[in-house]
């Protein structure tokens, strides 16, 4: 290969970590340069997997900025890095009208090495955007947004990034490349005559899935955003009657297949923002009050919790002084209305914001007040923020309190292990009083915030905790399936932006039953028989990882 092939420990331990609460050693570490690289290691690990049997070292996972929450880029056997070499963009297009007719305005085409912000930016210059990113935008690369499925504020109108995959160059466990992308009913006859891994790949999936249509549409996730599992129930689309293995590659977090190329579906974002806030003080009428929101199509309905309000006010000095003296000026007197407001009414059980993105900004504040309007006789405090400048300090403090409070609080690992939740939104009076009694039993091992996607029921919990301890490290595995048995009672999903991984594997027979979870070992075994794609996550063979065991051994433990 062309690219670099690296033991050397600097190169090895800086595989080792991602953002999640996991290490892993890496025996080796790949930088390849294209996709002809990569189908050489692919090539290489399969023939000495043949030779030699099952080993842990002999495995491939994919990696790009290493910012996965779940432990998925984290492997004992050889990482390909894509973000050295393989960072290319390639054309930014404006739609024609079909695509226009979908509500789509352009594509782009990208490499997994590259990183979103430089993705972005390329797309901007053409009035273009990928709504999908998440919120850690700024640090992310198109191999893990594509490889998570990742989703973000603006998912509750735009929808997660399968949405947004229309075609990947794979390379396959055996080596060889492969094309995905919608097929009509004819060109899927004709790639299922292939005598080749692609073929066997077509003919056997387009069986298991007829073969099961019934059972996957019964377990397929009936909340609006979902990343655990396979997502069998994407790849036939009964609209347009063709049948995309991209859908499926996306969000299986490299374990059936290496992408090197993706051409993605494009938005054109509106031009200004109007923004609802909610103060709200009784949870009992939060169902409600996503119930006439929502007809009014906001691009993001996001909260926070009184801890955040709180930790927001705790820390306000410090937020201000990173700001520099002139903004942080501004934002102090922004604040002063929301000060008073704490002062007579209290701090609230939670703070909502809506925001409506329209073309110009009299349709964005009408739609703001339309809203508004739905809510008059709920009795509750309210204000609406005309345009982004002034709805910015709620984002700050939105995105920032949880960064401030780790930072102050030294020796605490961010341990994400119940962070990515989604449950129906009608479900919140009774959903969030039995989460917040689970969650104050473990209180003297953690402290947390709670945030989310208000308007399709995703909550963001991520402790704070001394990982050195041994009774705090056994609170994850003790506290975790009480959450999930909440969420999976009130037919919710583990995770709806932040995958499976090393955490939250063990818990998808829990999720989906025994019959689903052989359909993804099935679907697994066809695509990559020898499991040298990212073992243990996903699915769970003999032997090869996604147990308990794993999450227990893998754990952090240091003192920081």
């Amino acid at each position: 290969m062309r690219g670099e092939v690296s033991d050397e420990e600097g190169a090895r331990r800086s595989a080792a970590r991602d953002t999640s609460l996991f290490e892993r050693m890496p025996a080796l570490v790949v930088y390849p340069e294209d996709a002809d690289d990569v189908g050489a290691v692919v090539k290489t690990i399969s023939a000495l997997r043949q030779a030699q049997g099952e080993r842990a070292d002999l495995s491939v996972t994919a990696r790009s900025a290493g910012t996965d929450m779940s432990g998925g880029p984290l492997t004992t056997g050889v990482v390909v890095s894509f973000t050295k070499h393989m960072n290319t963009m390639g054309e930014v297009e404006r739609s024609e009208d079909a695509e226009a007719e979908r509500g789509m305005a352009g594509f782009a085409v990208t490499e997994p090495g590259v990183y979103y912000r430089d993705f972005e930016k390329a797309t901007l210059e053409k009035g273009l955007i990928l709504p999908s990113y998440p919120a850690s935008r700024e640090l992310a690369a198109m191999g893990g947004i594509v490889s998570n499925d990742a989703g973000g504020e603006r998912t509750l109108k735009y929808g997660k990034t399968e949405k947004y995959v229309e075609e990947l160059d794979v390379v396959l466990s055996d080596g060889s490349r492969a094309l995905f992308k919608a097929l009509t009913p004819s060109e899927l006859e004709e790639k299922k005559k292939l005598q080749t891994l692609e073929g066997n790949i077509y003919r056997e999936m387009d069986a298991l899935l007829a073969e099961n249509a019934a059972l996957i549409e019964e377990h397929r996730p009936k909340v609006s955003k979902n990343s655990a599992g396979y997502a069998l129930w994407s790849v036939r689309d009964a609209k347009t009657n063709t049948f995309n293995l991209a859908k499926l590659i996306c969000g299986s977090q490299g374990t059936l297949a290496l992408w090197t190329r993706a051409k993605l579906a494009l938005v054109a974002p509106k031009g200004h923002r109007a923004m609802l806030v909610i103060f709200l003080h009784d949870l009992n009428i939060l169902p409600e009050i996503v119930k006439r929101v929502l007809p009014q199509n906001p691009e993001s309905f996001e909260s926070f919790d009184d801890h955040t309000f709180t930790l927001a006010v705790k820390f306000m000095p410090q937020m201000l002084s990173q700001m520099g003296f002139v903004k942080a000026a501004k934002l102090g007197i922004d604040f002063i209305p929301e000060i008073e407001l704490v002062a007579t009414g209290g701090v609230p059980k939670l703070l909502l914001m809506a925001e409506f993105a329209e073309d110009t900004i009299e349709e964005a504040d009408a739609k703001a007040c339309m809203a508004r309007g739905a809510l008059a006789n709920l009795n509750l405090k309210m204000k609406i923020e005309k345009n982004e400048k002034e709805s910015e300090k709620y984002w700050i403090v939105r995105r920032e309190s949880f960064n401030l409070l780790r930072k102050n609080l030294h020796g605490l690992h961010t341990a994400p292990f119940i962070d990515d939740f989604v449950v129906p939104p009608s479900c919140y009076p009774e959903f969030l009083p039995k989460l917040n009694a689970l969650l104050d039993e473990y209180a003297s091992h953690f402290i947390y915030t709670i945030a989310g996607h208000i308007g399709n029921g995703n909550f963001h919990i991520i402790p704070l905790m001394d990982l050195s301890k041994e009774e705090n490290r056994q609170v994850i595995l003790d506290l975790a399936p009480k959450v999930y048995e909440l969420v999976i009672k009130e037919g919710g999903t583990t995770t709806g932006e932040h995958n499976d991984g090393i955490i939250r594997t063990p818990y998808l027979p829990m999720l989906f039953g025994s019959e689903m979870v052989a359909l993804f070992e099935r679907a697994k075994k066809i695509f990559d028989p020898l499991n040298i794609f990212n073992p243990g996550k996903k699915v769970s063979l003999p032997g090869q990882g996604g147990t308990f065991a794993d999450i227990k051994r893998d754990m952090i433990r240091e003192k920081i």
